[in-house]
């Protein structure tokens, strides 16, 4: 193990922005922590690991990576051959396996109601148009945020990030979780990626599974639950993160 502090590198999900974890950086930071949040730029699978491989790549020292719902996917793709990655932890997150595409599993959830949420819209993409979607602004209580005060629900519909249609349709790649040790939070009342489906993926990751009750949105709504977890995670993935930390 390195005795080098680990970054905390937290990667959004769709429909959001970097802000989304607004609750949980002053957390991880009070701790000594280095943390770090990128845009994920919610244009596809192949795009958005790319991406935040990229970020990763430019990080000097060991990392623990964070990924919420979409997120989730992106950091499974963009770790795969990331050697200063040490561990994932999957907040109410996908966490596909090779061949898996989003758009056919996602379905599956008997907890999601997300996809009778979805706005589609249009937009350009190198001379071609793709599809787009947003959640209907009336449809974001219950879809996404059920948790949160009014306030905050009319933010999030206000300020809300589409996701393209590509993340849905790419193939995903081989996983990180294969050879990285994993931690899932699981959010009991996730409605939007479904409990269902994130625990079932998580377990199938071989992930350390803490389950919270709350929305989709849980790093919003108990950002120290979350926190905690993460700080569960850098605790086992070596002693030397933790002390660095106190």
């Amino acid at each position: 193990m390195s005795d080098t502090q680990p970054t905390v590198v937290l990667v959004h999900g769709a429909f959001a922005d970097a802000s989304s974890w607004n609750g949980v950086i002053p957390l991880l930071e009070a701790k000594g922590l280095t943390v770090t949040a990128p845009p994920n730029p919610l244009r596809g699978i192949a795009i958005d690991s790319a991406y935040i491989k990229s970020v990763l790549a430019q990080i000097d020292g060991p990392i623990l990576l964070v990924g919420h719902s979409y997120g989730g996917a992106v950091i499974t793709n963009a770790a795969t051959d990331a050697p200063n990655v040490i561990g994932l932890v999957y907040v109410a997150a996908f966490a596909p396996d090779d061949g898996e595409v989003l758009g056919a599993v996602t379905p599956e959830s008997k907890d999601s109601v997300l996809n009778s949420a979805l706005a589609p819209k249009q937009y350009p993409m190198n001379g071609a148009t793709k599809t787009e979607f947003y959640i209907d602004p009336p449809k974001v209580r219950e879809a996404f945020a059920g948790d949160l005060p009014d306030k905050d629900i009319a933010l999030i519909a206000a300020t809300q990030r589409p996701i393209s249609e590509l993340a849905f349709s790419d193939v995903n790649g081989p996983p990180a979780w294969k050879r990285l040790p994993s931690w899932a939070v699981v959010a009991t009342g996730d409605k939007a990626a479904g409990a269902d489906l994130t625990r079932s993926m998580a377990q199938r990751a071989g992930a350390t599974i803490t389950e919270v009750e709350g929305s989709h949105v849980i790093m919003i709504s108990q950002p120290q639950q979350v926190a905690k977890v993460i700080m569960e995670a850098l605790a086992r993935v070596g002693a030397g993160a933790m002390a660095g930390a106190r």
